[in-house]
């Protein structure tokens, strides 16, 4: 198991793998369509995003936070 201090990196790993495989397999099948081979395309394209996505995840998260906090009231 991963210690929780580590918490909002596995976060941001998680979010921006899963965010960045849907939006890359968007993109692809929009610039490619449905042919032999779309899966490998597809692949090829959600590795370097993801690497891409990770740290930015990481960096802008934080600053997500507080644009939404700044805008919401508690309850």
């Amino acid at each position: 198991m991963i210690p929780a201090r580590y918490a909002h990196i596995a976060f941001g790993f998680v979010l921006s793998g899963m965010m960045s495989f849907l939006v890359s397999g968007i993109s692809t099948f929009l610039a490619v369509g449905a042919v032999a081979g779309f899966v490998g395309q597809w692949i090829g394209a959600w590795l370097p995003s993801w690497a891409v996505a990770f740290p930015i995840v990481l960096v802008v998260a934080p600053i997500a936070r507080r644009l939404v906090a700044s805008v919401t009231r508690p309850d």
